[in-house]
Protein backbone atom coordinates (compact mmCIF):
# COMPACT_ATOMS: atom_id res chain seq x y z
CA UNK A 1 0.00 0.00 0.00
CA UNK A 2 1.10 4.01 -0.99
CA UNK A 3 1.09 6.44 1.97
CA UNK A 4 0.34 9.65 1.19
CA UNK A 5 3.19 12.24 0.54
CA UNK A 6 1.68 15.39 2.32
CA UNK A 7 -0.64 14.64 5.18
CA UNK A 8 -2.86 17.23 7.09
CA UNK A 9 -2.11 16.00 10.37
CA UNK A 10 0.90 14.37 11.73
CA UNK A 11 0.11 12.62 15.46
CA UNK A 12 3.28 11.76 17.17
CA UNK A 13 3.52 9.52 20.46
CA UNK A 14 6.58 8.57 22.18
CA UNK A 15 6.41 4.88 23.16
CA UNK A 16 8.29 3.65 26.25
CA UNK A 17 8.03 -0.15 27.79
CA UNK A 18 4.03 0.53 27.23
CA UNK A 19 2.70 -3.05 25.90
CA UNK A 20 0.27 -3.10 28.23
CA UNK A 21 -1.89 -0.08 27.10
CA UNK A 22 -1.00 0.27 23.11
CA UNK A 23 -3.90 -2.00 21.81
CA UNK A 24 -6.49 -0.04 23.79
CA UNK A 25 -4.60 3.17 22.19
CA UNK A 26 -4.58 1.58 19.30
CA UNK A 27 -8.42 0.67 19.32
CA UNK A 28 -9.37 4.71 20.61
CA UNK A 29 -7.01 6.50 18.34
CA UNK A 30 -7.37 5.53 14.87
CA UNK A 31 -11.27 6.12 15.24
CA UNK A 32 -10.62 9.38 16.73
CA UNK A 33 -8.41 10.47 13.87
CA UNK A 34 -10.88 8.45 11.02
CA UNK A 35 -13.79 10.88 12.46
CA UNK A 36 -11.98 14.13 11.94
CA UNK A 37 -12.00 13.12 8.07
CA UNK A 38 -8.78 14.79 7.39
CA UNK A 39 -5.68 13.19 6.03
CA UNK A 40 -3.34 11.74 8.50
CA UNK A 41 -0.14 10.15 9.39
CA UNK A 42 0.17 8.14 13.18
CA UNK A 43 3.69 8.61 13.95
CA UNK A 44 5.06 6.75 17.09
CA UNK A 45 8.38 6.44 18.20
CA UNK A 46 9.51 3.64 20.16
CA UNK A 47 12.06 5.07 22.84
CA UNK A 48 14.26 1.86 23.66
CA UNK A 49 11.27 0.31 25.14
CA UNK A 50 12.21 -3.24 26.72
CA UNK A 51 9.13 -5.54 26.53
CA UNK A 52 7.15 -5.96 23.30
CA UNK A 53 6.12 -2.38 22.22
CA UNK A 54 8.50 -3.07 19.21
CA UNK A 55 6.61 -6.29 18.49
CA UNK A 56 2.71 -4.62 18.73
CA UNK A 57 4.16 -1.48 16.77
CA UNK A 58 5.33 -3.39 14.02
CA UNK A 59 2.11 -5.66 14.07
CA UNK A 60 -0.20 -2.23 14.41
CA UNK A 61 1.98 -0.85 10.91
CA UNK A 62 1.51 -4.10 9.02
CA UNK A 63 -2.51 -3.34 9.52
CA UNK A 64 -2.71 0.03 9.08
CA UNK A 65 0.87 0.93 6.83
CA UNK A 66 -1.11 3.97 4.67
CA UNK A 67 -1.52 5.86 8.00
CA UNK A 68 1.00 4.13 10.24
CA UNK A 69 4.86 4.94 10.61
CA UNK A 70 7.37 3.70 13.38
CA UNK A 71 10.35 4.97 14.29
CA UNK A 72 12.56 3.01 16.29
CA UNK A 73 15.06 4.89 18.09
CA UNK A 74 18.20 2.49 19.46
CA UNK A 75 18.36 3.76 23.01
CA UNK A 76 16.17 5.15 25.32
CA UNK A 77 16.81 9.41 25.20
CA UNK A 78 13.74 10.52 26.39
CA UNK A 79 10.34 11.46 25.88
CA UNK A 80 11.51 15.32 24.60
CA UNK A 81 13.98 13.34 22.18
CA UNK A 82 11.77 11.14 21.01
CA UNK A 83 9.63 13.85 20.08
CA UNK A 84 11.92 15.74 18.40
CA UNK A 85 12.60 12.74 16.15
CA UNK A 86 9.19 12.55 15.22
CA UNK A 87 9.06 15.98 14.86
CA UNK A 88 11.93 15.72 12.69
CA UNK A 89 10.23 13.25 10.59
CA UNK A 90 6.77 14.08 10.45
CA UNK A 91 4.87 15.64 7.33
CA UNK A 92 1.74 16.84 8.20
CA UNK A 93 0.84 20.78 8.10
CA UNK A 94 0.02 20.74 11.60
CA UNK A 95 1.51 18.23 14.43
CA UNK A 96 -0.23 16.67 17.17
CA UNK A 97 2.28 15.44 20.17
CA UNK A 98 -0.01 13.00 22.65
CA UNK A 99 1.24 10.37 25.29
CA UNK A 100 0.86 6.68 24.74
CA UNK A 101 -1.13 6.12 28.69
CA UNK A 102 -4.57 7.47 27.33
CA UNK A 103 -4.70 10.08 30.06
CA UNK A 104 -4.96 12.53 27.28
CA UNK A 105 -7.87 11.27 25.28
CA UNK A 106 -7.37 10.76 21.28
CA UNK A 107 -10.60 11.91 20.87
CA UNK A 108 -9.74 15.73 22.05
CA UNK A 109 -7.52 16.05 19.62
CA UNK A 110 -10.52 17.93 17.51
CA UNK A 111 -10.71 20.53 19.69
CA UNK A 112 -7.15 21.23 19.32
CA UNK A 113 -8.02 21.33 15.60
CA UNK A 114 -10.51 23.49 15.94
CA UNK A 115 -8.72 26.09 18.25
CA UNK A 116 -5.64 26.32 15.20
CA UNK A 117 -8.55 26.81 12.79
CA UNK A 118 -9.58 30.22 14.59
CA UNK A 119 -6.02 31.15 13.39
CA UNK A 120 -3.76 29.84 16.52
CA UNK A 121 -0.08 28.66 15.74
CA UNK A 122 0.28 26.72 18.61
CA UNK A 123 -2.34 25.28 21.23
CA UNK A 124 -1.28 23.87 24.95
CA UNK A 125 -4.05 22.28 26.94
CA UNK A 126 -4.92 22.39 30.49
CA UNK A 127 -6.26 18.50 31.98
CA UNK A 128 -9.50 19.27 33.99
CA UNK A 129 -10.01 17.06 36.96
CA UNK A 130 -6.88 15.30 36.69
CA UNK A 131 -6.87 11.72 37.97
CA UNK A 132 -3.40 11.83 39.58
CA UNK A 133 -2.70 11.20 42.63
CA UNK A 134 -2.59 14.19 44.91
CA UNK A 135 0.98 14.67 45.28
CA UNK A 136 1.86 15.28 41.54
CA UNK A 137 -1.29 17.39 41.82
CA UNK A 138 0.69 19.64 44.49
CA UNK A 139 4.34 19.08 42.68
CA UNK A 140 3.04 20.05 39.43
CA UNK A 141 1.34 23.49 40.60
CA UNK A 142 4.34 24.55 42.82
CA UNK A 143 6.61 23.69 39.86
CA UNK A 144 4.14 25.48 37.53
CA UNK A 145 4.47 28.64 40.02
CA UNK A 146 8.37 28.30 40.07
CA UNK A 147 9.11 28.24 36.47
CA UNK A 148 6.43 31.00 35.24
CA UNK A 149 8.10 33.14 37.65
CA UNK A 150 11.36 32.82 36.46
CA UNK A 151 11.20 32.22 32.93
CA UNK A 152 7.87 34.17 32.24
CA UNK A 153 6.55 31.53 30.06
CA UNK A 154 2.87 30.92 31.04
CA UNK A 155 1.99 27.53 30.30
CA UNK A 156 -0.88 26.97 32.68
CA UNK A 157 -0.36 22.86 32.75
CA UNK A 158 3.08 22.61 31.60
CA UNK A 159 2.88 18.44 32.44
CA UNK A 160 0.13 17.91 29.52
CA UNK A 161 1.88 16.49 26.48
CA UNK A 162 -1.24 16.82 24.45
CA UNK A 163 -0.79 20.00 22.36
CA UNK A 164 -0.97 21.06 18.77
CA UNK A 165 1.98 22.87 16.69
CA UNK A 166 1.48 24.46 13.02
CA UNK A 167 4.53 23.65 10.94
CA UNK A 168 6.29 26.43 10.89
CA UNK A 169 7.03 26.07 14.66
CA UNK A 170 7.87 22.60 14.44
CA UNK A 171 10.49 23.40 11.94
CA UNK A 172 11.71 25.93 13.97
CA UNK A 173 11.81 23.47 17.13
CA UNK A 174 13.49 20.97 15.13
CA UNK A 175 16.52 23.13 13.90
CA UNK A 176 17.49 23.70 17.52
CA UNK A 177 20.65 21.77 18.20
CA UNK A 178 19.65 21.43 21.81
CA UNK A 179 20.73 18.58 23.83
CA UNK A 180 18.29 18.83 26.58
CA UNK A 181 14.73 21.13 26.03
CA UNK A 182 11.02 21.43 27.00
CA UNK A 183 9.76 21.14 24.07
CA UNK A 184 6.31 22.73 24.88
CA UNK A 185 8.28 25.80 26.46
CA UNK A 186 10.76 26.11 23.22
CA UNK A 187 7.24 26.20 21.06
CA UNK A 188 5.81 28.86 22.73
CA UNK A 189 8.99 31.34 22.95
CA UNK A 190 8.66 30.79 19.02
CA UNK A 191 4.68 30.90 18.28
CA UNK A 192 2.99 34.48 17.57
CA UNK A 193 -0.90 33.28 18.72
CA UNK A 194 -1.05 30.52 21.33
CA UNK A 195 -3.36 29.37 23.17
CA UNK A 196 -4.92 27.12 25.72
CA UNK A 197 -8.00 25.08 25.53
CA UNK A 198 -9.21 22.72 28.45
CA UNK A 199 -9.34 18.77 27.54
CA UNK A 200 -10.26 15.83 29.51
CA UNK A 201 -7.75 13.74 31.72
CA UNK A 202 -8.32 9.87 32.32
CA UNK A 203 -6.46 7.32 34.60
CA UNK A 204 -3.69 5.70 33.19
CA UNK A 205 -5.16 2.82 30.25
CA UNK A 206 -2.54 0.31 32.09
CA UNK A 207 1.32 0.32 33.20
CA UNK A 208 2.44 3.29 35.31
CA UNK A 209 4.50 6.29 34.62
CA UNK A 210 7.87 6.66 33.64
CA UNK A 211 7.88 9.96 35.62
CA UNK A 212 9.38 9.74 39.30
CA UNK A 213 9.28 12.40 41.83
CA UNK A 214 13.29 12.87 40.49
CA UNK A 215 12.40 12.85 36.71
CA UNK A 216 9.88 15.86 37.44
CA UNK A 217 12.65 18.06 39.15
CA UNK A 218 15.22 17.30 36.61
CA UNK A 219 12.37 18.15 34.00
CA UNK A 220 12.17 21.93 35.91
CA UNK A 221 15.92 22.40 36.28
CA UNK A 222 16.48 21.63 32.57
CA UNK A 223 13.82 23.76 31.96
CA UNK A 224 14.76 26.77 33.87
CA UNK A 225 18.16 26.48 33.24
CA UNK A 226 17.28 25.74 29.61
CA UNK A 227 15.34 28.88 29.49
CA UNK A 228 16.73 31.65 31.89
CA UNK A 229 19.65 33.03 33.25
CA UNK A 230 17.67 34.23 36.09
CA UNK A 231 19.06 31.77 38.74
CA UNK A 232 22.41 33.15 38.38
CA UNK A 233 21.69 36.68 38.60
CA UNK A 234 19.52 36.20 41.62
CA UNK A 235 21.96 34.00 43.40
CA UNK A 236 25.01 36.56 42.28
CA UNK A 237 22.60 39.41 44.05
CA UNK A 238 22.46 36.91 47.11
CA UNK A 239 26.34 36.57 47.23
CA UNK A 240 26.41 40.58 47.13
CA UNK A 241 23.89 40.90 49.98
CA UNK A 242 25.67 38.20 51.79
CA UNK A 243 28.97 39.70 51.28
CA UNK A 244 27.98 43.18 52.39
CA UNK A 245 26.17 41.47 55.80
CA UNK A 246 29.23 39.44 56.57
CA UNK A 247 31.54 42.20 56.57
CA UNK A 248 29.21 44.45 58.86
CA UNK A 249 29.06 41.12 61.34
CA UNK A 250 32.73 41.36 61.06
CA UNK A 251 33.41 45.10 62.01
CA UNK A 252 30.40 44.42 64.94
CA UNK A 253 32.62 41.27 66.48
CA UNK A 254 35.52 43.51 66.21
CA UNK A 255 34.04 46.32 67.95
CA UNK A 256 32.66 43.86 70.36
CA UNK A 257 36.21 42.71 70.99
CA UNK A 258 37.49 46.41 71.93
CA UNK A 259 34.59 47.16 74.25
CA UNK A 260 33.43 43.81 75.72
CA UNK A 261 36.99 42.23 75.59
CA UNK A 262 37.36 38.33 74.58
CA UNK A 263 34.83 36.06 74.87
CA UNK A 264 34.27 32.31 74.02
CA UNK A 265 30.26 32.54 74.47
CA UNK A 266 29.47 33.14 70.90
CA UNK A 267 31.77 30.50 69.26
CA UNK A 268 28.69 28.22 68.29
CA UNK A 269 26.99 31.14 66.84
CA UNK A 270 29.73 31.27 64.75
CA UNK A 271 29.60 27.77 63.26
CA UNK A 272 26.14 28.26 62.86
CA UNK A 273 26.66 31.29 60.66
CA UNK A 274 29.58 29.84 58.78
CA UNK A 275 27.43 26.74 57.97
CA UNK A 276 24.61 28.45 56.62
CA UNK A 277 27.03 30.69 54.68
CA UNK A 278 28.65 27.50 52.94
CA UNK A 279 25.71 25.95 52.81
CA UNK A 280 24.83 29.09 50.19
CA UNK A 281 28.32 28.69 48.79
CA UNK A 282 27.46 25.18 47.98
CA UNK A 283 24.14 25.58 46.34
CA UNK A 284 25.39 28.32 44.34
CA UNK A 285 28.21 25.82 43.22
CA UNK A 286 25.38 23.69 42.50
CA UNK A 287 23.64 25.66 40.44
CA UNK A 288 26.60 26.56 38.26
CA UNK A 289 27.56 23.00 37.43
CA UNK A 290 23.93 22.96 35.73
CA UNK A 291 25.01 25.45 33.58
CA UNK A 292 28.22 24.39 32.94
CA UNK A 293 26.83 20.91 32.00
CA UNK A 294 24.45 22.16 29.89
CA UNK A 295 27.69 23.75 27.81
CA UNK A 296 29.75 20.47 28.35
CA UNK A 297 26.86 18.57 27.14
CA UNK A 298 26.25 21.31 23.76
CA UNK A 299 29.97 21.68 22.78
CA UNK A 300 30.67 17.97 22.41
CA UNK A 301 28.19 18.05 19.59
CA UNK A 302 26.93 14.05 19.67
CA UNK A 303 23.52 13.12 17.98
CA UNK A 304 20.60 13.67 20.39
CA UNK A 305 19.34 10.39 19.05
CA UNK A 306 19.95 7.35 16.44
CA UNK A 307 17.25 5.92 14.47
CA UNK A 308 17.72 2.48 13.73
CA UNK A 309 15.02 1.90 11.66
CA UNK A 310 11.52 3.41 10.45
CA UNK A 311 9.21 1.68 9.57
CA UNK A 312 6.58 3.45 6.57
CA UNK A 313 5.30 2.29 3.23
CA UNK A 314 6.50 4.02 0.12
CA UNK A 315 4.95 7.56 -0.61
CA UNK A 316 3.22 8.52 -3.74
CA UNK A 317 5.40 8.83 -6.54
CA UNK A 318 8.11 6.58 -5.45
CA UNK A 319 9.03 2.95 -5.70
CA UNK A 320 10.53 0.74 -3.56
CA UNK A 321 14.58 0.09 -4.57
Amino acid sequence: MIAMSNPSLSVVIPVYNEEEGLQALFDRLYPALDALHVSYEAIFINDGSTDRSVSLLRSQFEKRPDTTRVILLNGNYGQHMAIMAGFEQSRGERVVTLDADLQNPPEEIGKLLAAMDAGHDYVGTVRQNRQDSAWRRWASRLMNRLRERITHIRMTDQGCMLRAYDRKIVRAIASCREVNTFIPALAYTFAAHPTEVAVRHEERAAGKSKYSLYSLVRLNFDLVTGFSVFPLQLFSLLGMVLSLLSGLFVVYLFIRRLVVGPEAEGLFTLFAITFFLISILLFGIGLLGEYVGRIYQQVRDRPRFLIEAILEAPREGRQDA
